[in-house]
């Protein structure tokens, strides 16, 4: 299996990884009243629903999304530190292998080759904390750096050399691209704007640039932005989404973003169990290619 780039988490959910399926976990269901433990799996390779493969040791919603060649990882989320995992060679449920450096949820996830980020989110308050935990042992995080300023609803994206902070919400939404590298625990740094403010959004990465769908509340969007990886510059958009939704969240394979779930303000149905998909190739807008097992929002997304 061919690892391209790395991912993200809730509102980030996860980004760049060229494999044969993509993967939503948790996630929130009737409004809000109930919590799921689900983890759904998507084929890349042909357009069509997914199917309910395993559980979270937990029901949970606002989780961190990682992965590494061979599992997808679950970071954080309601109100726990827990980092668990999955495997992508079988359809099995996830397993607790370790912990956060502090509870927290609504924070984003980003995958070098060998460690896994969660990044921002909200414990017993805001937090800017970049963890960091490896791929080769189960073990716990460490604290390896800060993002530019605590917030919640972050969306991350990945490219072979650095994470990706983009947009949240500390009392008002924000705009923010900033960046880590993988090469040395450090804090991120501020390298740029999306087309607009935007909170609990998908996170998607091509080889080349991050993307940013969808997000915001009471006013969702339907949005795709883009930026390029090879310079620290604004997004542009460059699409949208079927429809307006946030709390949405990403996925992607070597030549396509997915955003799964999600929720859509003043829609009777309220939550979605919409996948769909647009291309990395062209600018262009989303398309309906499948469902969810379970309409919900507040999801976690995993790329093999």
């Amino acid at each position: 299996m061919l690892k391209l780039n790395s991912l993200s988490g809730f509102g980030s959910g996860v980004s760049g990884a060229a494999g044969s399926n993509g993967y939503t976990s948790g996630g929130a269901e009737d409004g809000g009243l109930g919590v799921c433990d689900v983890i759904d799996k998507f084929p890349f390779a042909s357009d069509t629903n997914a199917t309910d493969v395993g559980d979270l040791t937990a029901v949970k919603t606002t989780t961190a999304g990682q992965y590494s060649t061979d599992y997808g990882y679950a970071s954080g989320g309601g109100s726990t530190d827990v980092i668990e995992k999955f495997p992508f060679a079988s359809d099995a449920n996830a397993t607790d292998v370790g912990d956060l450096t502090l509870t927290r949820n609504a924070a984003s996830g980003q995958s070098s080759s060998v460690s896994g980020y969660t990044s921002g989110g909200k414990g017993a308050s805001m937090s800017d904390v970049i963890d960091k935990f490896p791929f080769a042992s189960d073990t716990n995080a460490a604290d390896v750096g800060d993002i530019t300023v605590a917030k919640r609803l972050v969306v991350g994206q990945s490219s072979a050399d650095n994470g990706y902070v983009s947009g949240g919400y500390i009392s008002t939404d924000q705009i923010d691209i900033e960046k880590f590298p993988f090469a040395s625990d450090t804090n991120s740094s501020d390298i740029g704007d999306l087309t607009r403010s935007t909170r609990g959004a998908a996170g998607q990465s091509s080889t080349d640039n991050g993307y940013v769908s969808g997000g915001s509340d009471a006013s969702t969007e339907d949005v795709i932005d883009k930026f390029p990886f090879a310079s620290d510059t604004n997004a542009a958009d460059v699409g949208d989404l079927t429809d307006g939704k946030w709390g949405v969240t990403g996925q992607s394979s070597s030549v396509s973003g997915y955003a799964s779930g999600g929720y859509t303000a003043g829609d009777p149905a309220g939550n979605s169990n919409v996948i769909e998909k647009f291309p990395f190739a062209s600018d262009t807008n989303g398309a309906d290619v499948g469902d969810l097992t379970v309409a919900r929002y507040q999801v976690t997304g995993h790329p093999t």
